[in-house]
Order: structure tokens, then sequence, then C-alpha cells
């Protein structure tokens, strides 16, 4: 069992039984939470969820100095699906939302260019075409199977939400994420590279990075 379930063992006394008039013995250890709760909402319409609690779970136990990390963490959810929006960071709660059905994903421009290093490194395929929503105009088509999906959700994603975390609860006054998207990107790609062969081990993940 992960060190990091949702529900540990702590000490929490229950009441006494009597049995033939005998005081039994109290239970010692009653289940109580600890860590941050993992947390799955409906996806909405349209969307499902590729990831589930126990690969959120089996996830942070490839992640360095977790119980550090996890000070004032909260919450991890699997969020309902927000339009332009693929995960997000409140103080105590990281979001990895919901995707949707169809695999093959249409971007534009940067918003694709922001991540092509992203989907080169971890082997998903693309190309570049005519838009199917938008005649006459360009777009990017990103390839996702199930397993490329989920591990662009935890690798870079749940890694860079994670990394507004760490900007948080390691500024100074701990009430902003002062150094802002930078810092979490940065912060997403080094964690991205140190446990990434850990992660093809631990999800049976095996693809061939794409050149130039």
């Amino acid at each position: 069992m992960s060190r990091f379930a949702t529900t540990r063992f702590a000490p929490r006394r229950s009441a006494p039984k009597v049995k033939e008039g005998k005081v039994q013995r109290k239970n010692r250890w009653a289940p109580t939470r600890r860590g941050p709760l993992v947390r799955r909402e409906q996806p909405g319409r349209g969307h499902k969820h590729y990831i589930c609690k126990s690969d959120v779970l089996k996830f942070i136990d490839l992640l360095p100095q977790w119980e550090e990390l996890s000070v004032g963490l909260n919450e991890i959810i699997l969020a309902e699906a927000r339009e332009f929006t693929q995960g997000w960071y409140r103080p105590g709660k990281v979001a990895i939302c919901a995707w949707e059905k169809e695999l093959l994903h249409e971007q534009y421009g940067c918003d694709f260019l922001d991540h092509e290093a992203v989907y080169r490194r971890l082997g998903i395929p693309f190309d570049h075409r005519e838009s199917i929503k938008y005649p006459n105009s360009d777009a990017y088509y990103v390839h996702y199977d199930n397993q490329s999906l989920r591990a662009y959700l935890l690798l870079h994603i749940f890694l860079h939400e994670l990394g507004h975390h760490h900007d948080l609860i390691t500024t100074k006054h701990q009430d902003d994420c002062a150094r802002g998207e930078s810092y979490a990107e940065d912060y997403a790609i080094k964690y991205e590279t140190l446990i990434f062969d850990r992660y093809c081990e631990a999800f049976d993940y095996h693809r061939e990075p794409i050149a130039h």
C-alpha cells in the first residue's frame, strides 16, 4: 500500500466493549486520513478522466522529497473539465482537469509551440494541417492515446501545478505564487527529467522521443 494513500492508521481510541460482564480490550487503532486527499469530481458532459486516484498515488510515490512538497497541500482533485484549462492551482489544492473524450486534440500557434518539446520528449505524435474547426486556418493535431495522455497529464500538467504550490511554500511570506508561470513550467521540466525513467517503469510507458 502506498505510504501516501488517502487513508492511514493513527491512534484514535474507541469505546471498550463489555462482553459477559468483562470489559474487552479497546481497539487501539482506527483509520484516519493523513496527507492530501485525492478527490474525483464528475468529468462533465463529453469529457472523461484519463487518470484515476491510484495513478496519482503511484505517481507521487516517484517524487523525491514528497513529504516536504506536500506541506500545506490538502487536496489533489481530478476536477471537472473547464474550457481552455488542463489543470489549476489554488492554495492548498492542485487539480488535473477531465479531458475531451476525443483524443485527437486540435491546437493553434503558441498553444502548440509552448508544448511541442513536451510532446517530442514523451513520443506523442502530431501533425500540422488545415483546421477542421476553422477552414482556411492552420492547426496542429496532437494524436494522444490513453497511455500518452496519462503521461502528459501526470508528467507535465500535474508537475506544473505542483510547481505553483512549491513556489508558494518557498516564498518568504507564503501568500503568493510570486514567480509565476515560468517557475512552474521550469519546475515541471526539471522533475519530469528527474523521474522519467522511474515513471516509464512504474507505468509501463515506452515511447521513442520524436526528433526535431
